[in-house]
């Protein structure tokens, strides 16, 4: 059983993109996803330890909520917990959803596959813990920002039933998401519309080519992954709109249900959309979106 009565203060201070969380945000419990020294870790620094940082609804009947697993953005180099991890828990926390927001190991510290593993490890905690926290473990989705989902499509398309190498029973549980929501990300890393930051931070400055196809996601799509929401604008100079274009062709050829949402203004990084009136409206229809499909009721 996790502590949730724990106190972030060690695990998220001298983070970058963690600096000027919300009272609010800061009061929630953070927990690490190993009870010991995450796998590969280089030391015991905040930077070391991946957590959730967790909100559960309000229990307002008995059936068990859905669960969203929020991957913010960053390049790979931070974790903008203050902008899109916040952002996105304000947002979902009052549809009755169970929110853990990601606090992922990052480059150029960690390369790939660490940051996999550590969200890999996030879907099997809160998989496996479902019945603590009131979930619905066959209604738990992964969200994703830029980088973060890059992240997030690579963990719905590279899951599996059990780690190989189980180093205990959470191991053992499934890193399949449900339900995939891509905000402005990262897909190629061969493609001359990848995220070259990203993708150097990831792999390093000379990636194996075998490496780089196999993490190109929409290269890995089958029937077999999550059905998806994608949010764009077709103004991003940082991470270009084919990114999301690519991977949700990719997703119909395999028959896999799929939303695409192409704005035609916005910057990137706009997370929840920021407070513009326009852009502000997408996470509406990612409401519908996970309403009509049954995600969240």
């Amino acid at each position: 059983m996790w502590l949730l009565g724990a106190s972030s203060v060690a695990l998220t201070q001298s983070r970058p993109g963690w600096s000027h969380l919300s009272p609010e945000f800061s009061a929630l419990p953070v927990i690490p996803l190993w009870t010991g020294p995450a796998p590969e870790a280089q030391g015991s620094a905040p930077e070391d330890i991946p957590t959730l940082t967790i909100s559960l609804p309000k229990k307002t009947a008995s059936a068990p909520t859905a669960a969203i697993i929020v991957c913010p953005g960053g390049g790979y180099t931070y974790v903008s917990m203050d902008h899109e991890g916040a952002a996105a828990e304000a947002f979902l926390r009052p549809l009755g959803v169970a929110v853990f927001v990601l606090g992922y190991r990052v480059g150029p510290r960690y390369r790939y596959p660490i940051e996999l593993e550590d969200a890999q490890r996030a879907m099997r905690v809160v998989r496996a813990h479902a019945a603590d926290w009131g979930i619905d473990p066959h209604r738990i989705g992964i969200m994703g920002f830029s980088a973060g989902g890059h992240l997030a499509a690579t963990v719905s398309t590279h899951f599996d039933v059990g780690s190989a190498v189980p180093r205990d029973s959470i191991d053992r549980v499934s890193s399949r998401p449900d339900f995939t929501i891509l905000v402005y990300p990262v897909i190629t890393l061969t493609e001359p519309w990848t995220h070259e930051g990203s993708k150097t931070n990831l792999l390093g400055a000379t990636p194996d080519s075998a490496l780089a196809r196999s993490l190109s996601n929409d290269r890995m799509v089958t029937a077999q992954t999550p059905p998806t929401f994608l949010f764009h604008t077709n103004e991003d100079d940082g991470v270009p709109a084919e990114n999301s274009i690519y991977y949700a062709l990719a997703l119909r050829r395999a028959g896999v249900p799929v939303e695409l949402h192409l704005y035609q203004h916005g910057p990137h990084g706009t997370a929840m959309g920021d407070g513009d009136p326009v852009l502000g409206t997408w996470p509406l229809l990612l409401v519908t979106w996970l309403r009509t499909n049954g995600w969240i009721r």
